[in-house]
């Protein structure tokens, strides 16, 4: 005796359908692959940058629904983007930012100050901007690296800063709660970034990683791009940083 069947279409909706999600840094590199993955499924894309020409193409490309020009780094200026949204948003990638690295004794004070602190601070003054905008179960996700975890020399402002990241993204998701409040922490990641600070070097650090790597391929923005989209839709996560590296850690 045959028992009929059915086919069954499991199509999947989209995580992010109906929401709004805020790229801070989206222009380029990890910022703009998190929003064009963030608009794949299903959301609507609000862009900031620094630069008004590559934030203009980048929304072109993406068809956001708004841009904004700004240095995140100026507390006036990102209290004032966000008391400019006209409706509620649900999540705020944050990328903006560049370690800062150098002999300790030979950096000039301010330079190390600056990078002591910047992250850090940029992490308090989103959250702090972004508290009354984000509807929960809604999420604040930060870009931070696993690089400088071991201390080297050259590496030391950047290797304080990182371990101070998770501890203060902790208290944040404590403070924010039930916004939640996130950390992604990046190895080397192919991005535009990494071209500038490699120079010269950028083909020969890929072709290093490709063979020590266990992935035996060097990350890029997209690989990023998905955890970052996965910790926005899970409403279980929260106060927690998450490695990507491809093993890099391993195989140092």
């Amino acid at each position: 005796m045959t028992t009929p069947t059915s086919a069954v279409s499991a199509q999947r909706e989209p995580e992010l359908l109906g929401q709004t999600v805020v790229v801070i840094g989206g222009s380029a590199g990890i910022g703009l692959e998190t929003a064009r993955r963030a608009c794949t499924e299903g959301a609507t894309v609000i862009l900031t940058g620094r630069n008004p020409k590559r934030l203009k193409q980048a929304a072109l490309e993406l068809g956001a629904q708004h841009t904004a020009a700004f240095d995140a780094n100026d507390p006036a200026s990102l209290q004032s983007f966000f008391q400019s949204l006209p409706t509620a948003i649900d999540h705020v990638m944050v990328t903006a930012g560049a370690p800062h690295y150098g002999p300790l004794l030979e950096m000039p004070t301010e330079e190390a100050r600056r990078g002591l602190t910047e992250h850090l601070l940029l992490a308090i003054e989103v959250a702090r901007a972004a508290a009354g905008k984000v509807r929960p179960p809604g999420s604040l996700v930060f870009m931070g690296g696993t690089g400088a975890r071991r201390p080297r020399a050259g590496l030391g402002i950047a290797s304080a800063a990182t371990v101070a990241f998770p501890t203060l993204i902790a208290s944040l998701a404590l403070e924010l709660a039930p916004i939640r409040v996130n950390l992604i922490a990046a190895g080397f990641v192919d991005t535009p970034l990494s071209a500038s600070l490699l120079g010269g070097d950028l083909d020969r650090r890929r072709d290093e990683l490709r063979a020590t790597l266990p992935i035996r391929r060097v990350v890029g923005p997209a690989d990023v791009a998905a955890l970052a989209v996965h910790i926005m839709s899970n409403t279980a996560l929260t106060g927690a940083t998450y490695d990507i590296d491809g093993g890099q850690q391993l195989a140092s």
